[in-house]
């Protein structure tokens, strides 16, 4: 299939697979059902990609990245979606990634060069510490708990948030709270730049989830009690918080469809040869009409979520917030993405479900991807609830119906 991609993007995305192939494949199967990778493993791959001419592809050159566009990144992402370990070693893995943009795009020069340059470089780490506990923000996030309140010329914070990813390891916490508790509550929320070793800022714990055994990291429940900053770590303007998050967490969807999708798609590539070379009942696996239908399904379904992908990019580059194409985009390509990760497995057979293959460890990362970034349900409420929006014009149509 053939997409609207541009020239550049294409052959940036070839690169990207090369590198991946060539190189992160090797270290994922050194680490397989072992350890995770270690930080001097990770370092020698992003040090190789720059070799390669594939590091920090998204970011500008400034920054030690290439300056793709957004739009031009989504196959790359792709690319490096295949493996696990892809994202981090090119420097496009989540939380950072969507961190880094936020930066870019609300820092001032300031913040950018004491956090994005290290960011980009690898020195340092961030997280975003948005979700809270059952009594805070969650899918509602208009019930957010934690404060910031103005003392003098600093910020006082104090709350109590979970699922920070990267938040044990993380230099930089990006922190959303409430700024001003009288305003609608989208209108009333902060961005503030924590740095990780604030007094009062309180890593409780790593909590224990599914997945994360092959690159290590973890989702830091974290306290933040009378955590003072400077008034210069506002991140972009005051009570704008959610419309920045928004602005981080639309296009960070679109780059999780396209990093799933990579995976999924290896994962249709292991099964597929797997199936081609195992024999049963006196013919190869790939003869079976039934396993020829689903990769049939899944070739076709995959096909769908990376043009929804860009038809929803399209939206947001024409400057459009693109909430329901990226919505209805979310809730296809994660459930895609999850149904042929499971059908590989199966595919495979016992060894789908042992670590001598990465299958299993895809399965145990795809399931996140329908709760993480917005909740399956969360979306379809946005969806339905737009699509539900104009009955009142349609109204004629049922009373023209009563009438016979």
């Amino acid at each position: 299939m053939e997409y609207d991609d541009s020239e550049r993007a294409v052959e940036f995305a070839e690169k990207t697979r090369e590198f991946v192939d060539e190189v992160v494949i090797p270290v994922e199967r050194d680490v397989l059902g072992g350890d995770p990778i270690s930080d001097d493993q990770l370092d020698a791959l992003r040090e190789e990609a720059r070799d390669y001419g594939v590091y920090a592809p998204h970011l500008p050159e400034e920054y030690g990245g290439h300056g793709l566009s957004y739009r031009d990144m989504l196959p790359v992402f792709e690319e490096a979606g295949r493996s696990l370990l892809g994202a981090p070693a090119i420097k496009v893995e989540a939380p950072d990634e969507g961190n880094m943009h936020t930066l870019e795009t609300f820092g001032t020069e300031a913040q950018k060069e004491e956090y994005l340059r290290p960011l980009v470089q690898g020195e340092i780490r961030s997280a975003f510490s948005m979700t809270e506990p059952i009594q805070g923000g969650g899918s509602d996030p208009k019930m957010m708990a934690t404060t910031a309140e103005k003392d003098g010329d600093e910020w006082v914070i104090n709350g109590h948030k979970w699922w920070t990813t990267q938040g044990t390891e993380a230099d930089v916490l990006i922190v959303m709270a409430v700024t001003d508790p009288d305003a609608h509550p989208y209108e009333g929320c902060s961005l503030f730049l924590v740095d990780a070793d604030t007094p009062g800022v309180n890593v409780v714990r790593d909590i224990p989830h599914t997945g994360g055994n092959v690159t290590g990291i973890g989702h830091a429940e974290i306290e933040y009690d009378d955590v003072r900053v400077p008034e210069d770590a506002l991140l972009g303007e005051l009570n704008e918080g959610f419309s920045h998050a928004q602005a981080r967490l639309g296009p960070a969807r679109l780059t999780h469809c396209m990093r799933y999708s990579g995976m999924a798609q290896r994962a249709l590539d292991v099964a597929k040869a797997y199936i081609s070379e195992r024999e049963a009942f006196g013919e190869p696996l790939s003869e079976k009409q039934a396993l020829r239908f689903e990769i049939a399904d899944a070739e076709t379904n995959l096909h769908a979520a990376r043009t929804m992908v860009r038809h929803a990019a399209r939206q947001i580059n024409q400057g459009n917030e693109a909430r329901i194409p990226v919505a209805m985009t979310k809730v296809f390509a994660a459930n895609t993405c999850q149904n042929v990760i499971d059908q590989a497995i199966q595919m495979c057979g016992g060894n789908g479900i042992g670590k001598d293959l990465p299958l299993a460890d895809f399965y145990e990362s795809v399931r996140q991807f329908r709760i993480v970034d917005g909740a399956d349900e969360v979306h379809k409420r946005v969806i339905a609830r737009d699509a539900l929006s104009d009955a009142d014009e349609h109204a004629f149509e049922l009373e023209a119906l009563t009438r016979f």
